[in-house]
């Protein structure tokens, strides 16, 4: 059965249009979940359109779906008490050393079962979709040992079961060193991390291998064995790195062909160009930034005048970016970090796309794309980043389906 959306401006962010692929009097024709035509009305020819079921979107913009490409929302319990701690001057530094930070969470995580985990997680990813958005990347990370860890990424591929989303896990193993490894960085790597990572890899849970290259958790040199692990695997990579201080994550990422390399305000512009030669997206976090109040911009103009893809994600978590609105997350791109409302829009379809390694299936309006859609009463798509606390979401569209709210 066809579907074709009429009466609509699009913003395609197709990259054979300049600035956001903007269609003023625009058509989308589906069939099968995916599109067919996606332009002007005048060109989508009656025979095309002939038998379609027709639906009259008033005028209102249409955009891809939103896409949040890093996250950490499946996990036990909560960092409120951290919260009040960094309020009182606490560091994440400090707080991280002294026992908290995301070792805090590792007892809460494991002592939640599959189930626990996914009814926990679900009201945070509704939060997500209330806003249209369509795929999800979900790390696991709080349980630094191997069953755990496995039982996270269940629980992210469950949530894909439970609502019409595209589910992306990413292993995260590499995320601390827990208590009873505590100063055997590179010990608990050979003997519990990556021996999880194969046994979760073989059943089918991992889509994508990260770590987190920082001083108070690993150093490049000892993050080079799990992504050697993850390529004998044939999984892509991708990196927590430059967050804190530079570390030499980014330049690692680069050299391993990475998906993304994701906080970078200590990057540098050699990062920069590293990473846009090896085509690394620059994932960017601004609700980590505001929450943690870091002062340290990341280089904005160093990854333009390189050429670095840049992506925006809204970073999930319990300890340092509670955060589950991409609108916003948009919003703080442009505040915080002076990014364009094109960046911006971009920042969470096409290049959040493309830091999942899913651009050739989703993040534009293209022929031949999921149609993975948001339909938005707004006026124009600056919108989408200019105001906060609005949510002008009208429909969400996930393979082609009207999924209602």
């Amino acid at each position: 059965m066809k579907t074709l959306l009429m009466n609509l401006r699009l913003a395609t962010l197709a990259p054979s249009r300049p600035g956001l692929g903007i269609v003023e009097a625009g058509a989308i024709l589906v069939e099968g979940g995916r599109i067919l035509y996606a332009g002007a009305a005048d060109g989508l020819s009656a025979e095309a359109g002939r038998e379609a079921e027709t639906v009259d979107l008033g005028g209102r913009w249409v955009t891809p779906a939103p896409i949040d490409c890093h996250t950490h929302i499946v996990h036990g319990g909560n960092r409120a008490k951290e919260f009040e701690m960094r309020l009182a001057g606490a560091s994440y530094e400090e707080i991280a050393r002294a026992g908290g930070g995301i070792v805090s969470s590792i007892a809460a995580t494991r002592a939640s079962s599959v189930d626990d985990l996914v009814a926990s997680a679900l009201p945070r990813l509704d939060a997500l979709l209330a806003e249209g958005t369509s795929t999800v990347e979900i790390k696991s990370g709080y349980g630094l040992d191997v069953e755990t860890e496995i039982a996270m990424l269940a629980a992210a591929r469950r949530l894909g079961q439970h609502r019409s989303v595209r589910i992306v896990t990413s292993w995260l193993g590499a995320h601390a060193t827990p208590p009873d490894h505590k100063g055997r960085n590179a010990a608990y790597l050979a003997e519990v991390a990556i021996p999880g990572l194969q046994r979760a890899a073989a059943l089918g849970l991992v889509d994508a291998v990260d770590g987190f290259c920082e001083g108070i958790a690993f150093s490049a040199e000892e993050m080079e064995p799990v992504f050697s692990a993850a390529k004998a695997l044939g999984l892509p990579v991708k990196l927590h790195a430059e967050q804190l201080s530079h570390a030499g994550g980014a330049a690692l990422a680069a050299r391993f062909e990475a998906l993304s390399a994701d906080h970078l305000e200590y990057a540098t512009a050699e990062d920069a160009a590293a990473m846009a030669k090896a085509g690394t997206v620059a994932v960017l976090l601004p609700g980590a930034y505001y929450f943690i109040r870091e002062t340290r911009l990341p280089p904005i103009e160093a990854f333009r005048a390189a050429g670095t893809r840049m992506a925006l994600a809204t970073d999930c978590n319990p300890g340092t970016s509670p955060l589950t609105s991409l609108l916003l997350t948009m919003n703080m791109g442009a505040t915080l970090f002076r990014m364009t409302v094109e960046e911006c829009i971009a920042g969470v379809t096409r290049e959040a796309a493309r830091a999942l390694g899913l651009l050739a299936e989703t993040g534009t309006i293209e022929v031949g794309k999921s149609a993975d859609l948001a339909v938005w009463d707004i006026e124009s798509p600056a919108e989408l980043v200019y105001r906060i606390g609005f949510n002008p979401l009208q429909a969400r569209y996930f393979k082609g389906e009207e999924i209602r709210r």
